[in-house]
């Protein structure tokens, strides 16, 4: 039995806390932010980003982010 080859690492950032304003992302203190995770794909950083959504709904000035990390480790072509 072969192993299957593995999934490129294509590295996500979630982070959250309070804004200052709804109009912009700027947090409202830094000292704050919950730094979610490291996820290797959009698929799992973007369920971790939704369970922080839905768990802060009531909380209107409270964003969850994901931030898609690979893009920066290689910005011309948006791969790690």
């Amino acid at each position: 039995m072969a192993a299957e080859p593995e999934a490129k690492q294509l590295l996500h950032l979630v982070i959250g806390g309070e804004l200052s304003s709804l109009d912009g992302v700027t947090f409202k203190d830094l000292s704050k932010i919950d730094m979610v995770g490291v996820y290797p794909n959009y698929a799992s950083a973007h369920a971790a980003w939704k369970a922080k959504a839905q768990a802060t709904v009531d909380q209107a000035q409270t964003r969850y982010f994901v931030v898609h990390l690979h893009r920066l480790l290689d910005p011309e072509t948006g791969h790690a």
